[in-house]
Protein backbone atom coordinates (compact mmCIF):
# COMPACT_ATOMS: atom_id res chain seq x y z
CA UNK A 1 0.00 0.00 0.00
CA UNK A 2 1.35 3.72 -0.77
CA UNK A 3 1.95 6.13 1.58
CA UNK A 4 -1.17 8.34 2.58
CA UNK A 5 1.18 11.10 3.60
CA UNK A 6 -0.75 10.70 7.42
CA UNK A 7 1.37 10.59 10.24
CA UNK A 8 1.90 6.92 11.30
CA UNK A 9 0.86 6.68 14.99
CA UNK A 10 2.31 2.66 15.40
CA UNK A 11 6.04 1.95 16.26
CA UNK A 12 7.38 -1.41 16.42
CA UNK A 13 9.85 -2.51 19.89
CA UNK A 14 13.28 -3.05 19.14
CA UNK A 15 15.72 -4.41 21.34
CA UNK A 16 19.80 -4.42 21.37
CA UNK A 17 22.68 -6.20 23.45
CA UNK A 18 25.61 -3.22 24.13
CA UNK A 19 29.00 -4.64 23.60
CA UNK A 20 29.32 -4.80 27.79
CA UNK A 21 25.94 -6.86 27.76
CA UNK A 22 23.23 -4.64 28.24
CA UNK A 23 19.54 -4.87 26.80
CA UNK A 24 19.19 -1.36 25.18
CA UNK A 25 16.02 -0.43 23.55
CA UNK A 26 14.52 1.45 20.43
CA UNK A 27 11.59 2.63 19.03
CA UNK A 28 11.00 1.66 15.60
CA UNK A 29 8.56 3.84 13.04
CA UNK A 30 8.08 1.99 9.70
CA UNK A 31 8.69 4.37 6.71
CA UNK A 32 5.52 2.68 4.58
CA UNK A 33 6.33 1.05 1.23
CA UNK A 34 8.20 3.06 -1.77
CA UNK A 35 11.72 3.20 -2.86
CA UNK A 36 14.45 2.84 -0.22
CA UNK A 37 15.41 5.77 1.13
CA UNK A 38 17.73 6.68 4.01
CA UNK A 39 16.32 5.82 7.75
CA UNK A 40 16.40 8.64 10.39
CA UNK A 41 18.76 7.50 13.38
CA UNK A 42 17.20 10.19 16.44
CA UNK A 43 18.88 10.71 19.81
CA UNK A 44 17.76 12.55 23.02
CA UNK A 45 19.45 14.48 25.42
CA UNK A 46 20.59 13.89 28.56
CA UNK A 47 17.79 13.38 30.56
CA UNK A 48 15.41 12.60 28.15
CA UNK A 49 14.58 9.25 26.25
CA UNK A 50 13.03 8.20 22.74
CA UNK A 51 9.50 10.14 23.39
CA UNK A 52 10.91 13.14 22.90
CA UNK A 53 10.83 12.75 18.91
CA UNK A 54 7.37 11.19 18.86
CA UNK A 55 5.96 13.60 16.91
CA UNK A 56 8.45 14.54 14.40
CA UNK A 57 9.20 10.66 13.96
CA UNK A 58 5.74 10.45 12.60
CA UNK A 59 6.15 13.54 10.31
CA UNK A 60 9.14 11.92 9.01
CA UNK A 61 7.75 8.48 8.89
CA UNK A 62 4.95 9.84 6.75
CA UNK A 63 7.33 10.89 4.01
CA UNK A 64 8.51 7.63 3.79
CA UNK A 65 11.55 7.26 5.46
CA UNK A 66 11.63 4.56 8.80
CA UNK A 67 12.93 6.37 12.06
CA UNK A 68 14.78 4.73 14.77
CA UNK A 69 14.26 6.68 18.23
CA UNK A 70 16.73 5.61 20.93
CA UNK A 71 16.73 5.07 24.42
CA UNK A 72 19.81 5.68 25.33
CA UNK A 73 21.19 3.42 28.24
CA UNK A 74 20.29 4.34 31.49
CA UNK A 75 16.76 6.07 30.43
CA UNK A 76 13.72 4.95 29.43
CA UNK A 77 13.02 1.31 28.69
CA UNK A 78 17.27 0.78 28.50
CA UNK A 79 18.86 -1.28 31.16
CA UNK A 80 21.00 0.78 33.59
CA UNK A 81 24.59 0.00 33.79
CA UNK A 82 26.12 -1.49 36.77
CA UNK A 83 29.19 0.54 35.96
CA UNK A 84 27.59 4.36 35.87
CA UNK A 85 31.18 6.05 34.10
CA UNK A 86 29.87 4.37 31.49
CA UNK A 87 27.65 7.25 31.04
CA UNK A 88 29.53 9.37 28.92
CA UNK A 89 29.23 9.74 24.79
CA UNK A 90 31.71 7.46 24.09
CA UNK A 91 29.80 4.74 25.46
CA UNK A 92 27.06 5.87 23.94
CA UNK A 93 28.43 6.33 20.29
CA UNK A 94 29.70 2.55 20.90
CA UNK A 95 25.66 1.64 21.86
CA UNK A 96 24.60 3.25 18.16
CA UNK A 97 27.17 1.78 16.68
CA UNK A 98 26.03 -1.81 18.11
CA UNK A 99 22.22 -1.05 16.87
CA UNK A 100 23.32 -0.11 13.64
CA UNK A 101 25.41 -3.69 13.50
CA UNK A 102 22.20 -5.45 14.72
CA UNK A 103 19.30 -3.89 13.40
CA UNK A 104 21.23 -4.10 9.83
CA UNK A 105 21.59 -0.87 9.24
CA UNK A 106 24.26 0.19 6.88
CA UNK A 107 24.09 4.49 7.10
CA UNK A 108 21.42 6.81 8.25
CA UNK A 109 21.01 10.57 9.05
CA UNK A 110 21.46 11.00 12.53
CA UNK A 111 18.74 13.63 14.81
CA UNK A 112 20.58 14.45 17.64
CA UNK A 113 19.30 16.49 20.53
CA UNK A 114 22.06 18.27 22.65
CA UNK A 115 23.70 15.40 24.31
CA UNK A 116 22.57 13.15 21.01
CA UNK A 117 24.50 15.59 18.86
CA UNK A 118 27.37 14.97 20.98
CA UNK A 119 26.82 11.37 20.19
CA UNK A 120 26.33 12.01 16.74
CA UNK A 121 30.15 13.81 16.50
CA UNK A 122 31.17 10.75 18.56
CA UNK A 123 30.07 8.29 16.30
CA UNK A 124 31.16 10.01 13.04
CA UNK A 125 34.59 10.23 14.64
CA UNK A 126 34.41 6.19 15.39
CA UNK A 127 32.71 4.76 12.21
CA UNK A 128 32.04 7.50 9.96
CA UNK A 129 30.27 5.71 7.21
CA UNK A 130 27.26 5.07 9.46
CA UNK A 131 26.82 9.22 9.06
CA UNK A 132 24.67 9.95 5.75
CA UNK A 133 23.96 13.15 6.86
CA UNK A 134 23.37 15.18 10.75
CA UNK A 135 20.79 17.50 12.03
CA UNK A 136 22.15 19.15 14.86
CA UNK A 137 19.53 20.12 17.16
CA UNK A 138 20.30 23.07 19.84
CA UNK A 139 24.43 21.68 20.35
CA UNK A 140 27.98 22.91 19.49
CA UNK A 141 31.32 21.38 19.79
CA UNK A 142 31.59 23.80 22.99
CA UNK A 143 28.58 25.06 25.11
CA UNK A 144 27.95 27.46 27.77
CA UNK A 145 29.81 26.94 31.09
CA UNK A 146 26.42 28.53 33.03
CA UNK A 147 24.10 26.56 31.29
CA UNK A 148 25.85 23.19 31.80
CA UNK A 149 25.94 24.06 35.57
CA UNK A 150 22.47 25.17 35.19
CA UNK A 151 22.01 21.61 34.19
CA UNK A 152 24.40 19.94 36.55
CA UNK A 153 22.10 21.24 39.53
CA UNK A 154 19.29 19.22 38.68
CA UNK A 155 20.74 16.26 36.74
CA UNK A 156 20.97 12.82 38.60
CA UNK A 157 19.60 14.68 41.38
CA UNK A 158 16.90 13.01 43.59
CA UNK A 159 13.14 14.22 43.69
CA UNK A 160 10.43 13.50 45.63
CA UNK A 161 7.10 13.97 44.28
CA UNK A 162 4.40 12.18 45.51
CA UNK A 163 1.63 13.47 42.30
CA UNK A 164 1.56 14.33 39.03
CA UNK A 165 0.81 17.76 39.41
CA UNK A 166 4.06 17.70 41.33
CA UNK A 167 5.44 16.19 38.79
CA UNK A 168 4.52 18.90 36.39
CA UNK A 169 5.29 21.96 38.62
CA UNK A 170 9.39 20.22 39.27
CA UNK A 171 8.93 20.28 34.91
CA UNK A 172 8.21 23.43 34.74
CA UNK A 173 11.03 24.96 37.39
CA UNK A 174 13.61 23.44 35.79
CA UNK A 175 12.08 24.14 31.99
CA UNK A 176 9.84 27.14 31.75
CA UNK A 177 12.44 29.57 31.15
CA UNK A 178 12.75 27.41 27.69
CA UNK A 179 9.38 27.47 26.56
CA UNK A 180 7.44 30.19 28.58
CA UNK A 181 4.46 29.59 25.34
CA UNK A 182 3.51 26.57 27.07
CA UNK A 183 0.52 26.11 27.95
CA UNK A 184 -1.26 23.47 30.86
CA UNK A 185 -1.56 20.61 28.47
CA UNK A 186 1.86 20.82 26.80
CA UNK A 187 3.19 20.44 30.63
CA UNK A 188 1.32 17.86 31.31
CA UNK A 189 2.43 16.36 28.38
CA UNK A 190 5.73 17.33 28.28
CA UNK A 191 5.91 16.00 32.00
CA UNK A 192 4.55 12.01 30.93
CA UNK A 193 7.94 12.10 28.65
CA UNK A 194 10.12 13.04 31.23
CA UNK A 195 8.52 10.79 34.65
CA UNK A 196 7.02 7.30 34.44
CA UNK A 197 5.03 5.70 37.22
CA UNK A 198 6.67 3.58 39.33
CA UNK A 199 5.41 0.36 41.56
CA UNK A 200 3.74 2.50 44.46
CA UNK A 201 1.41 4.71 41.57
CA UNK A 202 4.21 7.66 42.09
CA UNK A 203 5.82 9.47 39.16
CA UNK A 204 9.52 9.00 38.77
CA UNK A 205 12.66 10.16 36.78
CA UNK A 206 12.55 7.60 33.73
CA UNK A 207 16.42 7.79 33.92
CA UNK A 208 19.30 6.19 36.49
CA UNK A 209 20.17 9.01 38.51
CA UNK A 210 23.76 8.04 38.08
CA UNK A 211 23.84 9.66 34.49
CA UNK A 212 25.20 12.43 35.95
CA UNK A 213 28.21 10.76 37.97
CA UNK A 214 30.71 11.27 35.23
CA UNK A 215 29.81 14.51 34.74
CA UNK A 216 30.15 15.49 38.58
CA UNK A 217 33.28 13.69 39.20
CA UNK A 218 35.28 15.07 36.11
CA UNK A 219 34.56 18.62 37.71
CA UNK A 220 34.49 22.12 36.33
CA UNK A 221 37.95 21.45 33.74
CA UNK A 222 36.06 18.83 31.92
CA UNK A 223 32.39 21.10 31.28
CA UNK A 224 33.23 22.50 27.99
CA UNK A 225 35.44 19.77 25.79
CA UNK A 226 36.92 21.00 22.64
CA UNK A 227 34.82 18.70 20.25
CA UNK A 228 35.97 21.40 17.19
CA UNK A 229 37.80 18.35 15.61
CA UNK A 230 34.56 15.95 15.88
CA UNK A 231 32.35 18.52 14.69
CA UNK A 232 34.48 19.86 11.55
CA UNK A 233 34.65 16.25 10.16
CA UNK A 234 30.81 15.94 10.74
CA UNK A 235 29.74 19.39 8.75
CA UNK A 236 32.57 19.29 6.28
CA UNK A 237 31.99 15.76 5.03
CA UNK A 238 27.98 15.63 4.87
CA UNK A 239 24.68 17.41 5.01
CA UNK A 240 24.28 18.87 8.12
CA UNK A 241 21.80 20.85 9.39
CA UNK A 242 21.52 23.25 12.81
CA UNK A 243 18.91 23.82 14.98
CA UNK A 244 18.79 26.61 17.46
CA UNK A 245 16.31 28.08 19.79
CA UNK A 246 16.34 31.94 19.65
CA UNK A 247 16.54 31.94 23.45
CA UNK A 248 19.18 29.13 23.66
CA UNK A 249 21.32 29.25 26.90
CA UNK A 250 23.52 25.96 26.01
CA UNK A 251 24.14 27.66 22.06
CA UNK A 252 24.45 30.95 22.31
CA UNK A 253 24.14 33.17 19.19
CA UNK A 254 28.28 33.97 19.09
CA UNK A 255 28.72 30.10 18.72
CA UNK A 256 25.93 29.14 16.09
CA UNK A 257 27.62 32.40 14.17
CA UNK A 258 31.28 30.85 14.29
CA UNK A 259 29.51 27.12 13.51
CA UNK A 260 28.16 28.57 10.39
CA UNK A 261 31.68 29.90 9.66
CA UNK A 262 33.61 27.10 10.10
CA UNK A 263 30.61 24.74 7.70
CA UNK A 264 29.16 27.54 5.37
CA UNK A 265 27.14 25.00 3.73
CA UNK A 266 25.48 24.05 6.67
CA UNK A 267 21.88 24.63 6.85
CA UNK A 268 20.65 26.58 9.72
CA UNK A 269 17.43 27.18 11.40
CA UNK A 270 16.39 29.48 14.44
CA UNK A 271 13.27 28.71 16.34
CA UNK A 272 11.93 31.63 17.90
CA UNK A 273 10.79 31.99 21.26
CA UNK A 274 12.28 28.30 22.29
CA UNK A 275 15.10 28.26 24.63
CA UNK A 276 17.51 24.87 25.26
CA UNK A 277 15.98 22.66 23.36
CA UNK A 278 13.56 23.02 20.42
CA UNK A 279 10.57 19.88 21.24
CA UNK A 280 10.93 20.00 16.78
CA UNK A 281 7.28 20.05 17.05
CA UNK A 282 7.47 23.95 16.13
CA UNK A 283 6.87 24.76 12.53
CA UNK A 284 10.06 26.47 11.65
CA UNK A 285 11.88 23.18 12.84
CA UNK A 286 9.41 20.50 11.71
CA UNK A 287 9.81 22.42 8.38
CA UNK A 288 13.31 22.79 8.61
CA UNK A 289 14.09 18.68 9.16
CA UNK A 290 11.47 17.91 6.31
CA UNK A 291 12.86 20.33 3.97
CA UNK A 292 16.64 18.90 4.79
CA UNK A 293 15.55 15.17 4.29
CA UNK A 294 14.02 16.15 1.07
CA UNK A 295 17.31 17.13 -0.36
CA UNK A 296 18.40 13.56 0.74
CA UNK A 297 18.09 9.76 -0.33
Amino acid sequence: MKNSGAPNTAYAHRWFTSRDGLSLYARDYPGGDGPARLPVVCIHGLTRNSSDFDHIAKRIAATGRRVISVDVRGRGRSERAADPMTYQPPVYARDIIDMFEQLGIKEAVFLGTSMGGLITMAVTFFKSRLVAAAILNDIGPEASKAALARIAQYAGKPVDVKTWAEAVDYVKLHNGPAMPHYTKADWEAFTRRVFRENAEGRPELDYDPNISLPFTRAGTKALVPNLWPFFKKLAKHRPTLLIRGEISDLLEAPLAEKMRKKAPSMAYVEVPGVGHAPMLDEPEAEGAILGFLAELP
